[in-house]
């Protein structure tokens, strides 16, 4: 199939994306933008709706609000049987989601640039909005610094407070561009679960085992989550090897053991 595939790896947090491919482990984005040379987006085009009715469900990552594409793919692929949501690239503003507005198909924007950034409640509160994607690779670009930068951090931050405060699911990070390196991965993956995301995008396959463990929480966190709940008693705080222990504790500890427990149903499949 002319073009390329991403994967979104779920975290420990439920949201549509997981909805949309309960059955396994990764979330399929087939892309029609940036893996697609521009004399193959009508090709690309058709072959994915082929797929699509076929024999697969996927997300469909199609070329942004403005583009000579982007009409053609929401008229070319809307309805396919197979179609689990949109992904729609370089959203700066709530208005490039307009297109999509009465497609029954759920969007995750993908916030890549400095003017997406400073409306991503406007964007987040869109209604086809299902949940957002952190893309870090043009974001560093646009920003001018590298892809490891602290100034993404930044990004993430404000998108994770932005998506909570509008009540949409955890954001899903962006890309670890050397896809032989798993030590990385799995690092990257970690970093994303404890700052707050609900998982990560993949560009290989070979990915996938590591933004899965990347994703568990850590043994001893989820032996502390349950210290912390058989100590906590009726409610009130209370001191639990001498760590004060009150409702905030708690309900973060019930976080930790219900992602555990969903990272332990997964593997027994």
């Amino acid at each position: 199939m002319s073009g390329h595939c991403w994967l979104f790896v779920p975290g420990h947090r439920p949201s549509r994306f997981e909805r949309a491919r309960a059955s396994g482990a990764a979330v399929v984005i087939c892309d029609l933008e940036d893996g697609v040379p521009d004399d193959q987006k009508g090709e690309a085009r058709e072959n994915i709706r082929s797929w699509l009715e076929a024999e697969g469900s996927a997300w469909v990552r199609i070329n942004g609000a403005g583009t000579p594409w982007h009409e053609q793919d929401i008229a070319a692929l809307s309805g396919a049987v197979g179609l689990a949501g949109w992904v729609l690239p370089k959203v700066e503003k709530a208005a490039d989601l307009d297109a999509l507005d009465g497609t029954s198909a759920a969007v995750a924007p993908i916030i890549e640039s400095a003017a997406g950034t400073e409306h991503l409640e406007s964007i987040l509160c869109h209604p086809p909005v299902a949940t957002a994607i952190l893309g870090t690779v043009d974001l560093a670009a646009d920003l001018g610094v590298d892809h490891d930068a602290a100034l993404l951090d930044h990004v993430r931050a404000r998108l994770v407070i932005a998506s909570r405060a509008t009540g949409r699911p955890a954001p899903i990070d962006g890309v670890t561009l050397d896809f032989a390196d798993p030590v990385t991965a799995e690092a990257d993956a970690r970093k994303a679960r404890r700052s707050g995301f609900g998982g990560k995008l993949a560009i290989h396959p070979d990915q996938i085992a590591a933004i899965e463990r990347g994703f568990r929480p850590e043994p001893e966190a989820v032996e502390r989550a349950r210290r912390t709940l058989a100590g906590a008693g009726a409610g009130g705080a209370v001191a639990v090897g001498g760590v004060m222990v009150d409702a905030p504790v708690v309900a973060r500890a019930r976080q930790i053991l219900a992602a555990a427990g969903a990272e332990q149903e997964d593997e027994s499949r």
